[in-house]
């Protein structure tokens, strides 16, 4: 104000005033007068809506903005879900000139607009704003632990981190140490927590604490979508964690068999994005399909044996097939990037990888045995019947819990061959501990009869019997014979296949080594 005065004197005497020394006008922006500095005014609201129907053009309109922002960053995932909530104020706003009512509150709101003309302002939009932020933290938070990770696990010299412009203003306050190689430091509970724990103990919190937080992204993610009540489960399950991770902080042993296996997200289907612009000639084609096929069954195959040794209770090699998931899962993100920019297929090759795996069968429960009959091959045809007329099924006995009282259960019949196939399962109740049952599976074993099956007024023809023995359950989970089918002693030449499967053997753990070919994407050429 005193600069203004002094001129408007200068201007009244008659003297030259120099204009460019003043500050600019309010209306191109905001003068600090204590620094000097102009500071930017921020972006404008949008527009007050006249209508409704302009209210859904304008939101609309900012979400698909941000779809082709993302799009033109790469940022694939983000654009998909910008374009999902524009699909959906484009249905809406059929609907409204259509004359039919519309549930604006199921309508993401974008940050700093307006509540549409008729509906009361409520807590959407701050509900919104806060998940974003809310993920924005978790994200930022787990690009911070990888990146630690990554620098631990190579081992490098350590070079000065370029610095990002932070998305928020913060308050810069200079501690000791400044200018060093800075590292999180874990909050003073979580520390205490961890003192006096065993390394299991350790490995085992730190499982469940990731496994929480996983859950609560996920739920985030649903929300984001509008999808609250698949975020309510989310979020109950995330819950759900807290009386297992204060049970581990507190010394007791925790049943991590029971922990949920990982949420699925949205990319868990691997939908690869095409461009309409973009030709990729149909050998690059036939490289990506076969290379995007090669990493969905490596996932799979790794999601399998982490969920198998969870139900053990085996945290470290359940983190680590973990991260080989996710491993998997960055792949075939570069993959999608690098199709949909129409670039040729990245470098890849083959390491051979030799890890320890467990067959078990978590949907079994511990007092259920599987028995499955597969096919007979062969089989003789009784006296009288030609081979093919015969119309065979199996019957079977397992003596248990008696001899008196066995378990018994019959095939359907397969008609006109000697060769039938049935693939048929039988669930029967066992009690894994039970002298009884040992006793059973070490000496008696599981009895077949086979019979052709009589028509009116006949009776059903023995074809013949056989024996499945079930030692090898006590070191393997699922045992598969084709055994001999006997007449009395004399051998018949026709043979039966069979598999029994328990959830786990009954003596220790189905442990097995096996060494493949797995595939390694180049990442460094897509970025």
């Amino acid at each position: 104000m005193q600069r203004f005065d002094a001129v408007i004197v200068a201007l009244e005497s008659g003297q030259a005033v120099d204009l460019s020394c003043l500050p600019p006008s309010p209306e191109d922006g905001k003068y600090d007068g204590v620094t000097g500095f102009i500071l930017p005014l921020p972006p404008s609201a949008p527009a007050v809506p006249k209508d409704v129907l302009e209210a859904l053009e304008q939101r609309r309109a900012k979400y698909a903005e941000a779809s082709s922002e993302a799009k033109a960053s790469g940022d694939d995932r983000k654009a998909r879900m910008h374009d999902r909530i524009a699909k959906q104020y484009q249905s809406a706003i059929r609907a409204h000139k259509a004359g039919k009512a519309v549930n604006f509150e199921e309508l993401p709101v974008p940050p700093g607009f307006p509540p549409i003309p008729g509906q009361k302002a409520t807590g959407v939009e701050q509900g919104f704003i806060a998940a974003l932020q809310a993920a924005d933290k978790l994200a930022s938070t787990d690009a911070t632990e990888l990146a630690n990770e990554e620098e631990d696990d190579d081992e490098k010299e350590e070079e000065p981190a370029p610095q990002v412009a932070p998305k928020k203003p913060t308050l810069d306050i200079p501690t000791a140490g400044q200018g060093k190689k800075r590292t999180p430091s874990p909050s003073p509970d979580r520390t205490s927590t961890r003192e006096g724990l065993s390394l299991t103990a350790v490995q085992q919190l730190e499982f469940l604490e990731g496994r929480k937080k996983q859950y609560m992204k996920a739920a985030l993610q649903a929300k984001q979508k509008n999808e609250m009540e698949q975020a309510k489960i989310f979020l109950r399950t995330a819950k759900g964690f807290d009386p297992m991770i204060e049970a581990t902080r507190s010394g007791k042993s925790v049943d991590i068999s029971k922990v949920p296996s990982p949420p699925a997200d949205e990319d868990e289907d691997f939908i690869l994005v095409h461009h309409s612009d973009v030709q990729i000639s149909e050998k690059a084609e036939q490289v990506y399909t076969q290379l995007v096929n090669i990493l969905k069954e490596q996932y799979e195959k790794c999601m399998t044996h982490s969920k198998q040794f969870t139900h053990l209770g085996n945290v470290a090699e359940t983190t680590k097939f973990e991260k080989m998931a996710a491993g998997c899962k960055r792949s075939l993100e570069v993959l999608k990037l690098a199709q949909s920019r129409g670039l040729s297929p990245p470098k890849h090759h083959f390491e051979e990888r030799s890890f320890h795996t467990v067959r078990i069968f978590p949907e079994l429960s511990s007092t259920d045995m599987v028995v499955v009959i597969i096919k007979g091959m062969n089989l003789p045809a009784p006296n009288g019947i030609q081979t093919n007329d015969l119309d065979a099924y199996v019957k079977f006995d397992f003596p248990y819990p008696s001899t008196e009282q066995p378990q018994r259960n019959k095939t359907s019949v397969i008609k006109n061959t000697n060769s039938p196939e049935y693939n048929q399962s039988f669930t029967l109740s066992i009690n894994r501990n039970h002298r009884g049952f040992r006793r059973v599976v070490t000496s008696k074993g599981l009895k077949l009869e086979l019979l052709h099956k009589g028509g009116f007024l006949r009776s059903d023809k023995p074809i013949g019997t056989a024996l499945v023995k079930l030692e090898k359950l006590e070191s393997q989970s699922e045992i598969r014979e084709i055994v001999e089918v006997i007449d009395g002693r004399k051998p018949t030449g026709g043979r039966v296949e069979v598999k029994v499967r328990l959830r786990e053997p009954l003596s220790g753990q189905d442990m097995q080594t096996s060494t493949e070919r797995w595939l390694v994407i180049d990442q460094s050429q897509v970025t």
